[in-house]
């Protein structure tokens, strides 16, 4: 294969992408790099002065970003974002969905049991993480399909290690994510089978990346791994956490022509966490 026509399967220019959540440090860098291989890159969060300074910093690389501020629990924020950028780019090609996280109040402690966790939190922590890909899902995915000739568009949900094994006190958020992985298949034999053959929606699971949320729990504050983020460190055969720009080569395959028959699959992105059992 001649090397122009190896750099076209993994290209994405002129798509039109938009990233939910890339106001953090995952889907930031998720978004970074979608405009690295040529995408026109929209940044919905709900922190819009952050999602100026990501759309700024792609700017200044020389990419196309813009910010779209808006809850993506809110489905008429999220139709209106959708109005925004069809009027701005056109239709939409592909939909990444970073934003999620856990909550405190959904995570077990020696204090608080699983029969004691408080059912609104654990209502908080479903609907960021599952129906906060759903409804961007149904909003955005019914741009991929309006205003298109032919209609089709590739969606990257993102998943976790403790979607598919009882990672300890985080119950609320695994079966979040259990969920998404879940609705990953769903929507990629639906959407398909009702849409024809340009639909397709996969689903990453990172390992253990530094975030906003999860710094405190992994590193103290001098940068060292804490007692957690030791156990992280010795069952990951790497040795060590993700860089957040180790995601980025999956995400491109994932929403690029090189993965065109590739539908309705979770790529761990982890070290081999994964494949470790720990003896």
């Amino acid at each position: 294969m001649e090397s122009s026509a190896f750099r076209d399967l993994f290209s994405l220019q002129d798509k039109v992408a938009v990233v939910t959540g890339a106001t953090g440090v995952l889907g930031g860098q998720m978004a970074r790099s979608l405009a690295r291989s040529g995408a026109r890159v929209a940044i919905l969060g709900r922190r819009e002065e952050k999602a100026r300074r990501v759309a700024a910093e792609i700017q200044r690389a020389g990419g196309e970003a813009l910010s779209l501020p808006a809850d993506i629990l809110d489905r008429g924020q999220l139709q209106k974002a959708t109005d925004d950028l069809f009027e701005r780019w056109g239709p939409v090609d592909i939909l990444v969905n970073a934003a999620g996280g856990n909550l405190p109040g959904a995570t077990l402690s020696n204090e608080v049991g699983v029969f004691g966790l408080p059912e609104n939190a654990l209502r908080q922590v479903m609907d960021l993480n599952f129906m906060g890909t759903v409804l961007p899902c149904q909003v955005f995915g019914a741009a991929m399909v309006d205003g298109k000739d032919k209609p089709g568009g590739c969606i990257v949900n993102v998943s976790s290690m403790a979607a598919t094994r009882p990672l300890t006190n985080v119950l609320g958020y695994s079966a979040a994510k259990a969920a998404v992985e879940n609705l990953t298949r769903w929507l990629a034999v639906e959407l398909t089978r009702s849409h024809g053959p340009g639909f397709r929606v996969n689903a990453i699971a990172p390992g253990f990346f530094l975030g906003e949320q999860n710094r405190a729990m992994l590193v103290d504050e001098e940068g060292s791994p804490t007692e957690r983020g030791r156990k992280i460190i010795e069952h990951t055969p790497a040795g060590r956490f993700g860089e957040p720009d180790e995601l980025s080569s999956t995400l491109i395959w994932l929403c690029s022509p090189a993965s065109a028959f590739v539908n309705g699959i979770v790529v761990p992105v982890d070290g081999g966490f994964s494949a470790f059992n720990g003896v």
